[in-house]
């Protein structure tokens, strides 16, 4: 049971991102520029489309909506990647979903820290994709040896952090004093370091493996590399940004544009180029791309049925491009996306009757007042106006997505293709426990929100 004097895991996580985002701001003033587009469009499709806004008000999705959805970290150890995972569970987070970017030549495979009940996202829907380095996966031993022993001697944690953590698992929460000092000191793993800790030649030596490689092992600390707003009209956003001086990835990943939006589409700008000091160069500037800003626009959690079919039409048309999406290939990819994607159903009951996506059951003031509603099937509330659906947001990412957005901020030229499967097992042994199937985390919320409805009208039905 939780002390009184605790603060929640929920605003902890809460005031970590808007600490978070504070920081970045400061340190990436194009961010700034960015979040600034996106509460525009926001406050535009609201203006224009009374029915998101009704929908956005009904499933309370507009009191998170300005919130920043996720962050993005990468580590180089196992003992890394395990103290993050305490440093989260403190914020209430959970490692969902295992991703596997090397089909798309990055060699590290990742989790999404979040939370993971319904109501704690409301809250604070907050998540950090956290990648760990596939140090096996560089092929000169020398220099895996060498990578090896930076890593080793360094130390990505404060020692207030370390024992704040401790401290929170130990009497189960943190008070009011302690969060503030908790936030203070975790946001120090988060920050960006301009000195190197190789020399310059070290450096290019790493970069010219993989350049995602330098970005983890050359630095003091994982660097949040992006945070990332949610916008309700992606495709605005990326047809504003030249004009807010932002320069767009060239195509938006994820799935065409819909009236019934799923799973989730992001796009960025590209990483910025930041100059850095090596150990052997203190007066003479290297430069480092690696930070930068996204946005996302999230749609409905899709079934296993409908990811199958997500997938398939994905692969068709990427099979038909013959290319990685790419500048020069922008438009027809975006074309052919749209013809493929013709084949999934479009309107909320579609998706609902072929059960290709999740829902959310909502008692409607009808319901509340009905009478005489014993012996009904959930098909007959629906169908009655007793019970609503909205769809389930989508909380995770696509590993497609998560790969092109790595690979169009690390650039063409770090496109590495390699011979290896993932390694789920040894990514759960570095983490020091099982990442959480995010299709039953949507599975029991809908299945929650169903039973409520039943709660609420005083039934006994059966799905």
């Amino acid at each position: 049971m939780s002390h009184p004097n605790f603060v929640s895991p929920d605003l902890i996580r809460q005031r970590f991102s808007k600490a978070m985002s504070d920081m970045y701001r400061e340190e990436v003033p194009l961010y700034g520029a960015l979040m600034e587009l996106v509460e525009q469009t926001n406050r535009h499709v609201l203006d224009s489309d009374p029915q998101i806004a009704r929908q956005l008000h009904s499933t309370g999705e507009i009191q998170r909506l300005d919130l920043e959805r996720h962050g993005a970290i990468r580590v180089g150890t196992a003992a890394e990647l395990a103290t993050l995972a305490r440093l989260f569970a403190v914020m209430g987070m959970q490692p969902v979903g295992y991703y596997d970017l090397t089909p798309a030549g990055v060699p590290v495979h990742s989790t999404a820290f979040r939370a993971v009940h319904e109501a704690a996202l409301q809250v604070s829907p907050f998540r950090v994709f956290t990648s760990l380095l596939r140090l096996e996966l560089i092929e000169d031993a020398e220099l895996r040896a060498f990578a090896q022993s930076v890593l080793d001697t360094r130390s990505i944690f404060t020692p207030a952090a370390l024992a704040l953590i401790e401290r929170a698992e130990t009497q189960g929460g943190l008070t009011e004093y302690e969060t503030q000092d908790f936030v203070a000191q975790a946001l120090e793993t988060f920050r960006w370091h301009h000195s190197a800790t190789v020399t310059a030649e070290q450096y290019q030596q790493l970069s010219a493996q993989h350049r995602l490689i330098a970005d983890v092992v050359a630095f003091k600390g994982p660097h949040i590399n992006h945070l990332t707003p949610r916008t309700l009209d992606i495709d605005i956003v990326q047809a504003q940004m030249p004009a807010h001086g932002i320069t767009p990835k060239a195509v938006i990943e994820g799935p065409p544009r819909r009236q019934c939006p799923i799973l989730l589409r992001q796009t960025s700008f590209k990483a910025l180029d930041e100059p850095i000091t090596f150990t052997d160069q203190a007066q003479t500037r290297g430069s480092h791309s690696a930070r930068f800003g996204e946005i996302e626009q999230r749609g409905a959690a899709l079934t296993p049925k409908g990811r199958a079919l997500y997938d398939r039409l994905l692969n068709a048309a990427r099979d038909e491009l013959k290319d990685f999406p790419n500048e020069a290939n922008a438009a027809r990819y975006n074309a052919l996306m749209t013809q493929h994607f013709g084949e999934f159903p479009d309107t909320v009951e579609e998706m609902r009757q072929q059960e290709l996506a999740y829902f959310r059951y909502f008692v409607t003031e009808k319901g509340l007042a009905a009478d005489g509603l014993k012996g009904a099937s959930l098909e007959d509330l629906l169908k009655g106006g007793y019970v609503r659906v909205e769809p389930l947001v989508y909380e995770d990412f696509l590993p497609v997505s998560a790969a092109g957005i790595f690979q169009s901020n690390l650039g063409d030229a770090a496109q590495t293709h390699y011979g290896v499967h993932s390694n789920q097992q040894a990514f759960e042994k570095a983490l020091g426990r099982s990442t959480i199937d995010e299709l039953g985390l949507y599975a029991e919320t809908q299945r929650r929100s169903i039973e409520e409805c039943i709660a609420a009208l005083g039934l006994n039905v059966s799905e």
